[in-house]
């Protein structure tokens, strides 16, 4: 016999106890999911259920955090609104109160608590005296005062 002959017997029984090998095994995992009782099944499939439960708690959790945050920020918004709306009215009140003042058209806009002041004023003393009344409402946080000297519209 020659030695590729003599190879060959040993490389069929080596793939003959490789397949022996891999069967074996293959029934001792089968064996192993058979042999559980019914209990175990019914705790492994509790255990999976209660995993989706918490993660699905979970989900649910992170979802109302997030809505609470958006309804939050909801909130703050239109209350800064309403807050600009007053700061806005008020200033309005106290230049139509103010007998230099009042006959001049002064546009007022509020953005979170800052007054901007446009339209004209007859002299420095007046536009200073828009920027004061302005000043001294609740919740002004600056005012910039645009109004320009002399001239009329």
């Amino acid at each position: 016999m020659n030695a590729r002959n003599s190879f060959r017997p040993l490389a069929i029984a080596a793939l003959a106890a490789a397949m022996v090998g891999a069967t074996t095994l293959a029934a001792c995992d089968r064996s192993q999911q058979q042999d559980r009782t019914a209990g175990q099944k019914i705790d492994s499939a509790v255990a999976k259920a209660q995993q989706k439960i918490d993660n699905a708690k979970n989900d649910m959790a992170q979802g109302a955090a997030t809505a609470k945050n958006e309804m939050k920020s909801a909130g703050d918004d239109v209350k800064n609104a309403v807050s600009d709306a007053t700061i806005t009215a008020s200033v309005n009140a106290k230049l139509a109160g103010d007998s230099e003042l009042s006959m001049l058209r002064i546009n007022v806009d509020t953005v979170d608590g800052k007054v901007a002041l446009r339209g004209n004023a007859p002299s420095p003393a007046a536009r200073d005296r828009a920027t004061q009344l302005a000043s001294s409402v609740d919740g002004v946080r600056s005012v910039e005062n645009q109004l320009v000297i002399g001239s009329k519209s």
